[in-house]
C-alpha cells in the first residue's frame, strides 16, 4: 500500500526544475519500459535487450540516463552489469498515471466493443 505524501505549496523554483527534470527522464517511452521491466527484478542489459526488444545500444543509452538522474542503480558483477531500481518513488509515478491512463483505455475499448456489436 502506497502511503500519500505531501510537499508545502508553493513549491520552490528548486523543486519545481527538479520534478520537471523528473518528468523529462520518465517521458521517453524507451525508459518507461526499462522501468516497468525493472518492476519485475533486476536484470543485465542483455536481459532488458531481449524484454524490450531494442538494440543493447539504444537500451545502454537510456539506462545511462536513468542512471544518472538517479532512479536506477547498477552493479557490476564480472564482466555484466546488472541494474535495478535506486528510487522506489518511481512506481508512485507511474501508478499514478500509466494506472490511469491504461484504466481510462480499457473504457473506451470497452465502449467501442459494445457499439460495434
Amino acid at each position: 500500500m502506497s502511503k500519500t505524501l505531501t510537499f508545502q505549496s508553493p513549491i520552490s523554483d528548486g523543486v519545481v526544475e527538479l520534478v520537471a527534470q523528473r518528468f523529462r527522464v520518465m517521458g521517453e517511452p524507451m525508459r518507461i519500459k526499462l522501468l516497468d521491466s525493472l518492476r519485475q527484478g533486476d536484470k543485465t542489459v542483455g536481459e532488458l535487450v531481449e524484454a524490450t526488444g531494442a538494440n543493447q545500444q539504444n537500451v545502454s543509452k537510456h539506462l545511462g540516463v536513468l542512471h544518472q538522474s538517479g532512479i536506477v542503480k547498477r552493479n557490476k558483477e564480472g564482466t555484466r552489469t546488472r541494474y535495478s531500481i535506486a528510487d522506489q518513488s518511481v512506481f508512485d509515478i507511474c501508478e499514478a498515471v500509466c494506472g490511469g491512463l491504461q484504466r481510462q483505455y480499457e473504457e473506451l475499448e470497452q465502449i467501442l466493443e459494445g457499439g460495434s456489436q
